[in-house]
């Protein structure tokens, strides 16, 4: 078996770059096979547009007339770029995509006349059978059907020779069995209840759109060496390997010279973002070897999660071409950092200003203001959503473990953000004197642009930090679909803005208030309610961890734990008060991650148990067979003396004898576990079952193949090593 090693090794040796060329400038290449405004104009009626038009601005319904022109104008743009498909592509809640192709091709009812058709119908909504797709209990299996329709908002691509239609995916009775429907929803309630507040300081605001600007870490592994280790191709991850001797302590991966093979992959993966329309502009190495980071222009939400989710499906199909494994999981090798897919949001109005930006007057500061001290009281309030927005199997690994934002949801805001909220919180109760609130507005809110000017601190320990014009949602697993984050995040501003302006209404209308002081008023009370949630500190300190238990915080290091929020009567109220998710959607989505949890542990431990029994084990036995021959001959030859001559293979073999009776041993007991586990019908329950009584076992089975990797031959060790995997370039 060690052959497939050696095999793989060689292989990887032997890589060149593929020869790539640029098709074009990233300018003239950018949204190509996008059916975006200039295609429209070009294949669609005047009516057709305005009808796409006014579904994306204003959210206004496609009548079914309209839906058959916009249907004709696509199809035929898709066929003159050689596209034979047609998909609905959609986001169950699988965390991957969706689709099933159907061609363009149509014949009559007699076989004749075939034609090339898409109709509004087939456009605006199908019928795809949803029986295995997660649903939570929604529905019972046998109840296959499900709806994908048209999202207009995301506009349709084209991928290799498919067109994918961007759209959304309910059951029968109307719940919604994806990402992308609740993210809608919370798009929408940011959207009225922010336009509401802006509307104190600028009556010309229509629209407020929520922006997302996503930084996607993975590792680039060859592909043979990946196909040679079973546990990565099965999890995604190594569930054991002794740490390299060299790693990233020198530091001298992170934002070095990228290796050749790797930059043709970008340079190759980057062509075809611009053809879909994903503005990536950022690329470099991250901190651990093969490890590396992408990042796009900020866009409109629901785009740049569309947008994030395609590329993790194109970086993949492109690795293909380059013999490239792409890792998305967040911990998929010990000793060395993982990797997250940090959330960086803001809020953008129609008349183009950043609302988490200061300005130079005091009016658009007392804004930005207003924005950021309503965010910081929504996620103090709701931390512990935010936290099982981000629960998973593969983010418990990364959570807290000194290269990531701890378990606990805090807000860094810096030292001057941090004196600014000191001062106002020490405006009077009631209406501000002339003195006070030009004192206010002149040397505290005025002077707010030159503080950020020089507040250049970052703190890459905390969660949910503020870093100059945008927070950053910095917790997000790598491998996650960035909707369940978006969602929860907008949902819970959005809550807190429409709480907000019900507060300053009440003490402009009942106390006779001006708006300045009214605002001011709400602001303080706020700044003292959600003091506790801002940290400036080390996040990976035991004295957080104390400090943060005396204030309050939640702290939940597993997914089981964090998981229980999501189905909490203070979920339960928000997302069904606001018109998101109904308790059904919530709960079914508190189900449905359990049992992904639970589902992905199982894996890991099956295949953890079966690479140290049929992989670990007979190797340790057949390089412990060579010593024992080795010692029978220098006994045959020194006699009496071989004990003296041979003690070191003695004791070789008595530590090989000891790791394998540990690996078994452990290996029955973890089977034992799992089996008690998987008779438990509370998903709560075997979810913990699985966290609390299985998981253990797979550090104490690995600590012995470890140990063994150590002591066996080189030339005999079947699995590929971290250095292998990690330094082959």
């Amino acid at each position: 078996m060690s052959t497939i090693r050696f095999q793989a090794l060689r292989e990887a040796s032997t890589r060149k770059p593929i020869k790539f060329e640029e098709a074009g400038r990233k300018s003239e290449l950018f949204g190509t096979n996008v059916f975006n405004d200039k295609a429209m104009r070009q294949y669609l009626t005047s009516d057709a547009f305005k009808g796409v038009q006014g579904a994306v601005q204003h959210g206004t319904k496609i009548d079914r007339k309209l839906a058959d022109y916009v249907a004709m104008g696509m199809k035929e743009w898709a066929l003159s770029k050689g596209v034979t498909h047609y998909t609905h592509w959609f986001q169950p809640l699988t965390g991957t995509t969706a689709e099933k192709h159907d061609a363009f091709f149509e014949t009559s009812y007699d076989g004749s006349d075939p034609v090339e058709k898409l109709g509004g119908a087939q456009l605006v909504q199908q019928e795809p059978d949803a029986s295995s797709f997660p649903n939570g209990g929604i529905r019972n299996t046998f109840e296959a059907r499900g709806y994908t329709a048209w999202d207009p908002t995301s506009p349709a691509f084209i991928f290799g020779s498919t067109l994918c239609i961007p759209t959304v995916f309910i059951s029968y009775t109307g719940e919604a069995l994806d990402y992308k429907t609740p993210l809608l929803r919370a798009l929408q309630v940011i959207d009225d209840a922010a336009t509401d507040v802006c509307k104190y300081f600028d009556k010309n605001v229509k629209k407020v759109t929520a922006t997302l600007g996503w930084e996607q870490e993975y590792f680039l592994i060859d592909s043979a060496l990946a196909l040679s280790r079973p546990d990565l191709m099965m999890t995604g991850r190594t569930l054991l390997g002794h740490t390299s001797a060299k790693g990233q302590q020198l530091d001298d991966h992170y934002f070095g010279s990228i290796p050749t093979r790797a930059l043709t992959y970008m340079r190759d993966l980057e062509q075809e973002c611009m053809l879909l329309g994903i503005p990536v502009k950022t690329r470099h190495n991250e901190v651990a070897p093969n490890q590396f980071e992408l990042a796009p222009i900020f866009e409109e939400t629901n785009l740049a999660v569309d947008h994030n989710c395609l590329l993790m499906d194109v970086m993949q199909k492109v690795a293909e071409r380059h013999d490239f494994k792409v890792l998305f999981h967040e911990k998929p090798f010990k000793g060395v950092n993982g990797s997250g897919k940090h959330n960086n949001w803001s809020l953008a109005t129609d008349t183009g200003v950043n609302l988490l930006s200061p300005s130079k007057t005091p009016m658009s500061n007392l804004q930005f203001l207003t924005f950021f001290i309503n965010t910081i009281k929504a996620v103090h309030d709701n931390e512990s959503l935010l936290r099982g927005a981000i629960a998973t199997a593969g983010n418990d690994h990364r959570l807290g473990a000194n290269e990531a934002p701890p378990a606990i949801i805090s807000v860094f805001i810096g030292e001057q953000l941090t004196k600014v909220l000191d001062e106002l919180e020490g405006v009077t109760a009631g209406k501000l004197s002339p003195e006070e609130k030009t004192d206010l507005k002149l040397n505290v809110v005025g002077k707010i642009p030159d503080v950020l000017l020089d507040n250049t601190d970052r703190n890459r320990t905390s969660p949910f930090a503020f870093t100059g014009n945008k927070f950053e949602f910095r917790a997000v697993g790598s491998n996650s679909n960035c909707s369940n984050s978006m969602t929860t995040l907008n949902a819970i501003v959005g809550k807190q803005l429409q709480d907000f302006k019900k507060e300053v209404d009440a003490l402009i209308e009942s106390k006779d208030m001006k708006k300045d002081d009214a605002i001011f008023n709400v602001l303080r009370e706020y700044i003292k309610h959600s003091k506790r949630i801002l940290f400036e500190g080390d996040g990976y300190s035991e004295a957080w961890e104390i400090e943060a238990e005396k204030r309050g915080l939640s702290n939940f290091k597993t997914t089981p734990l964090a998981l229980k929020a999501r189905a909490s009567q203070q979920a339960l109220d928000l997302f069904a008060g606001l018109g998101i998710m109904n308790h059904v959607e919530v709960e079914a989505r508190y189900e449905i991650e359990l049992e992904e949890y639970t589902k992905k542990i199982q894996i890991e431990g099956r295949v953890l148990g079966d690479i140290a029994t049929n992989h670990v084990i007979p190797t340790a036995i057949r390089y412990q067979n060579t010593l024992i021959e080795n010692v029978s001959g220098l006994k045959n030859i020194f006699g009496a003396d071989f004990e003296k001559i041979a003690k070191e293979q003695i004791i070789l073999i008595k530590d090989i004898s000891k790791h394998i009776e540990g690996i078994n041993s452990n290996v029955v007991k973890m089977t034992n576990e799992r089996k008690k586990a998987n008779v438990l019908t509370d998903g709560q329950e075997m979810a913990e079952a699985y966290c609390d009584k299985v998981k253990p076992y797979f550090e104490i089975i690995r600590e012995h193949c470890d140990k063994l990797e150590l002591l066996v031959d080189n030339e005999l060790w079947t699995l590929t090593k971290y250095r292998e995997l990690l330094f082959t370039k």
